[in-house]
């Protein structure tokens, strides 16, 4: 089993997603054979989509410059990443209401037309089948089902755009409510994470 773990925290150490993302690798891995690859997009970040990379990856393959060629690699490595997974974690921290910047980049570098996914009669179809997706999910207020989670829809979409369908959410909430409520916030996205893996 090949498991890909993507730690999208702008905190390297520290994060409350990426403590419950090494927990659910570790549930999953043991006792395995298990490859696990981390991607920690705060220690090295990915670059944001901007012009020059557009124009990049417009450009075709024998007529990019040697720079161009560069940043379309960056991208290349991220998609081979997640085509060679059988599992992907997850850590999503909610920042401002959505996914963080580092997440973001994360998913514009994976998402290319014919390769992740492609349009059909009906609309676009995911190419990154077949694969287990876990997705911690944290957060300083409660948002869980209501007007204020933004970050949920946000998530279910893109992964089922890619194919990622398959997909189980760990909450964490009220990290910014005091002592209490985080002890109760830990202790039940344990709880999850026991059941679900």
């Amino acid at each position: 089993m090949n498991i890909l773990q993507i730690n999208s925290s702008a905190r390297s150490s520290g994060s409350e997603s990426t403590r419950l993302a090494d927990q659910i690798v570790a549930r999953l891995a043991a006792g395995t054979e298990a490859t696990v690859v981390r991607r920690d997009l705060a220690a090295a970040p990915h670059p944001v989509l901007d012009e020059a990379a557009l124009q990049a990856l417009f450009t075709p393959a024998d007529q990019r410059t040697p720079q161009q060629a560069e940043r379309v690699a960056l991208d290349d490595a991220l998609i081979a990443q997640a085509q060679a997974a059988d599992v992907i974690v997850i850590g999503a921290p909610m920042y401002n209401f959505g996914i963080t910047v580092q997440l973001k980049s994360w998913f514009d570098a994976i998402a290319r037309a014919g390769v992740t996914f492609k349009y059909g009669p009906t609309g676009p179809v995911g190419l990154l089948t077949g694969k287990k997706v876990f997705v911690a999910v944290t957060r300083g207020g409660l948002h869980k089902g209501g007007p204020s989670d933004t970050q949920l829809p946000h998530l279910r979409t893109f992964l089922s755009f890619v194919g990622l369908d398959d997909v189980q959410f760990v909450f964490s909430e009220g990290h910014g409510m005091g002592p209490d409520a985080v002890a109760r916030a830990r202790s039940e996205a344990d709880e999850q994470i026991a059941a679900l893996v």
